[in-house]
């Protein structure tokens, strides 16, 4: 069952949530297909650099990360889209490109398309590939207080 922090946190939280698994897939599109929710509804994470800090950009998943758009919300920062073996440790307890969208748990700032805000419920990676997690977007938001931005295209 998902990221042990993650599924800590939210119970000590006293968060409503479910876990939903779903056969192994890899990409947002993917999973959304699998678990059969809409691509919309899954927030996905992308790693990057704000002036070389880590951070975390989530989208919905059907959309992709306007490097221009973010750079704008962050007053003009040099972005860097990060790889996976620039992050991997930074989420032991979780598989490579499976983490939560929950950067306040990894010491890392979350900025959120104002999109994604706008869905009642997300759904995101619980940590693995076969795992999503599902809760309304409002508990997301106070758990994890993110920067709210127009940072996607379709």
């Amino acid at each position: 069952m998902g990221a042990p922090k993650l599924m800590q946190y939210l119970k000590e939280n006293n968060v409503n949530f479910e876990t939903m698994e779903h056969p192994t897939a890899y990409t947002s599109q993917e999973i959304a297909e699998k678990a059969h929710i809409k691509g919309k509804t899954m927030a996905k994470t992308v790693m990057v650099k704000i002036d070389g800090q880590l951070a975390m950009a989530v989208l919905p998943g059907n959309d992709m990360l306007d490097i221009g758009l973010f750079q704008k919300a962050c007053g003009g920062a040099n972005i860097e889209l990060v790889k996976e073996n620039e992050f991997r440790d930074q989420f032991p307890d979780c598989e490579l490109g499976a983490m939560p969208p929950f950067g306040n748990l990894y010491n890392m700032k979350v900025w959120v398309d104002v999109d994604l805000a706008k869905d009642e419920r997300i759904a995101f990676n619980a940590g693995n590939h076969h795992e999503l997690c599902l809760m309304s977007y409002s508990d997301f938001e106070q758990l994890v207080d993110p920067i709210r931005a127009d940072i996607h295209r379709h």
